[in-house]
């Protein structure tokens, strides 16, 4: 194990930097697979939704504006699901419930890949918003400072804030906690890189790039696990 002040890369947990990437990647990937692909709505960054929400109000256009009402429904129950889960934590699938998190993931999203095209934009939207809130709601601890998996103003705020506390006071912590937000940034914006090209490539089954990426988590959690066990001779 690390000492601390080091960046712990090797170890994976619910609050590990690696996991952190990867679900960076993911929630960048979704945003992008929703808004290129489903309607120009966003999976993840409610914010945006409100603000293009409010824009088609004032321009008159009330059809459209009905369209980004159902993500930020499905994301505040998302968030009702993920405090659930992390209070009652009683899975048969798994031992704890972050990995319980991640299989209802991969499962939800491997589902929406087999959604045709005849069915409505909205639907796959909701169900996308959905997740990406438990997601976002269960894992928000990088080591030992707040983050967010799912979008990037917070962490874009905390890295600039860490690079000025390095910058001004030499202080070394504050240096590597800014390059862990760096390393999430970069992430996230690979998996918009991604999820907007294999949207526009294969379509509606390119939200199975967020499920390979999603079932790697994983496996890095039951690797953990074996890790642990004590050896046996």
């Amino acid at each position: 194990m690390f000492m601390k002040g080091k960046i712990h890369l090797h170890q994976v947990t619910s609050e590990s930097l690696r996991l952190g990437a990867l679900l960076s990647l993911v929630g960048g990937f979704l945003d992008t697979y929703t808004f290129v692909g489903r309607g120009g709505v966003f999976a993840n960054a409610q914010t945006g939704n409100i603000v293009l929400l409010a824009v088609k109000v004032i321009q008159g256009h009330w059809i459209q504006a009905l369209s980004y009402i159902p993500p930020l429904i499905a994301f505040s129950l998302g968030v009702f699901v993920a405090e659930g889960i992390k209070r009652k934590s009683t899975h048969r699938l798994t031992p704890d419930w972050t990995r319980a998190i991640l299989l209802l993931e991969i499962a939800i999203f491997f589902i929406v890949g087999l959604i045709p095209q005849g069915v409505p934009n909205t639907v796959v939207v909701v169900i996308v918003s959905f997740v990406a809130s438990v997601q976002m709601t269960s894992f928000r601890k990088l080591i030992d400072v707040p983050y967010t998996s799912t979008v990037s103003t917070g962490n874009l705020r905390s890295a600039i804030e860490a690079v000025y506390v390095a910058v001004t006071t030499k202080d070394t912590n504050a240096a590597i906690r800014a390059m862990r937000y760096g390393v999430i940034l970069a992430a996230f914006l690979v998996g918009a890189l991604l999820g907007g090209f294999l949207t526009l490539t294969i379509g509606d089954k390119a939200v199975w790039g967020a499920v390979v990426a999603l079932i790697f988590s994983f496996i890095l959690f039951t690797e953990e696990e074996k890790w642990k066990l004590p050896l046996r001779h």
